[in-house]
């Protein structure tokens, strides 16, 4: 039996392939405790009049990250790295015609209720196949989210365009020890895949620690 490949499994498996043929990646992991996160979405949803997603938060957490290490975004050209000029987020969204990535561009410079916005627009368009080409450009940094797919971990291949990707599993109920007591909390598994002719492992490993400390902290970012 053959299966026929559609234009858009040939173009991002090009894609991916290019990319591991191509960049020296290792990769990272954590743990972030979102449990005053995931308690504090559906107030958010009461004061700032739009649903807050998970994704929306990931988005506004990984620019802010960018923005505070732009090695995130840089690319090697030559013998030099060039940092991006823009932090746009590319996100993967499942489709009906395949896998698609709108872009959520300027995102260190939206806020959280933008961006909420912003990513529903684009998910509804992915999935009614009504992107726009501008709407699927310009990627300098991104993010996977299979969370939804009941996935707990995993690493994510780069797009050619970039050097880093952000990889988000499953909000985990998980029994932990914390200050001396054992208790149930919500926690959640980060992987970060780096590009290390641009990213060194420690500049990588205080980029994530920013993303899970803000995960933890979300306060910090509303």
């Amino acid at each position: 039996m053959l299966i026929p490949l559609t234009r858009i499994q040939k173009l991002i498996g090009r894609r991916m392939l290019k990319s591991k043929q191509s960049k020296a990646c290792f990769y990272l992991e954590a743990k972030a405790d979102v449990t005053e996160l995931m308690a504090l979405r559906p107030k958010l949803r009461k004061s700032l009049g739009v649903r807050i997603t998970t994704n929306a938060f990931y988005i506004h957490i990984l620019g802010l990250a960018a923005q505070k290490y732009p090695l995130a975004v840089g690319r090697l050209q030559g013998d030099s790295i060039t940092i991006a000029e823009r932090i746009n987020v590319g996100f993967a969204v499942n489709a009906p015609q395949g896998l698609v990535v709108p872009v959520v561009k300027d995102a260190a410079d939206k806020t959280l209720p933008e961006i909420a916005r912003e990513e529903k627009l684009l998910t509804d368009k992915a999935r009614d196949n009504k992107l726009t080409l501008e709407e699927i450009e310009g990627e300098t940094i991104a993010l996977s989210n299979l969370g939804a797919y009941d996935i707990d971990s995993f690493l994510g291949i780069i797009p050619p365009p970039a050097s880093t990707i952000l990889s988000v599993g499953n909000v985990v109920a998980t029994v932990v020890c914390r200050e001396g007591e054992i208790t149930v909390r919500k926690m959640l598994s980060l992987s970060v895949a780096a590009d290390r002719r641009v990213i060194s492992e420690t500049y990588a490993a205080e980029f994530l620690n920013f993303i899970k400390d803000r995960l933890q902290n979300p306060q910090q970012v509303i």
